[in-house]
């Protein structure tokens, strides 16, 4: 299977139209929270008008309440949702049917975490939760730049962690350099990557989103 790829943390049209011509599958807004990635609703169309057809647009809130979702969701136009807060179940079950990709920390309590959302899915029909992304133990939402324990990922994908779950989205840290050992290992659905492929403070460099898909790429190609 193909691993999709998310260049994330987009702060500029250029970048975006980089990602899409490199064969990025989604991009990635930050359109809450405090990190220095935030774009206001003008910036983020400004950037969504460069992003051609069959590129997906994917907006980053933490912990934002209702009122907050549906007055950016009417300003921006987005396909999906990722969340980076301690957002419940219940919070995924209000946005439907709007996609969601709910990212979760690789910290001591995730067993029981993927458990909760287990029995949420059933008894709340989160149609809707697309995708778990593994984040960075820590306890600052959203990306760390910190390299993630993908050994551990994998120990937990062998017992059966995952099962019943939406698809895994592989985070933290990766690299042009770290990403296709990183697939090899975990045969992740998706790969999401920020700071990885930056060439300074809200800059992403063409050449190393370039870099970061091409190993994704070899990856996929290369002997389970």
């Amino acid at each position: 299977m193909r691993t999709r790829i998310k260049i994330c943390g987009i702060c500029r049209a250029g970048d975006a139209a980089a990602a899409a011509r490199a064969g990025a599958d989604a991009i990635g807004l930050v359109l809450h929270g405090s990190s220095s990635r935030i774009l206001t609703a003008a910036q983020a169309n400004k950037i969504i008008d460069a992003v051609p057809a069959y590129v997906s647009v994917v907006g980053l809130f933490v912990d934002a309440d209702e009122k907050t979702f549906y007055r950016i969701l009417h300003d921006v136009p987005i396909q999906a949702i990722q969340l980076h807060g301690n957002e419940s179940p219940e919070v995924v079950a209000s946005l439907q049917p709007i996609p969601v990709i709910k990212a979760i920390h690789m910290d001591g309590k995730i067993s029981n975490t993927l458990k909760t959302w287990r029995k949420a899915i059933s008894q709340l029909h989160l149609t809707n939760l697309k995708s778990i992304l593994l984040e960075t133990a820590g306890k600052r939402p959203g990306g760390s730049g910190v390299a993630n324990d993908w050994k551990a990922i994998r120990r937990l994908q062998k017992s059966g962690a995952f099962e019943g779950l939406p698809p895994v989205v592989a985070a933290g840290g990766l690299t042009p350099e770290t990403v296709g050992a990183v697939v090899q290992l975990l045969r992740p659905y998706a790969v999401d990557v920020s700071s990885g492929v930056e060439s300074g403070r809200r800059v992403k460099s063409a050449k190393l989103i370039g870099q970061f898909v091409r190993a994704v790429r070899a990856a996929d190609e290369s002997p389970a």
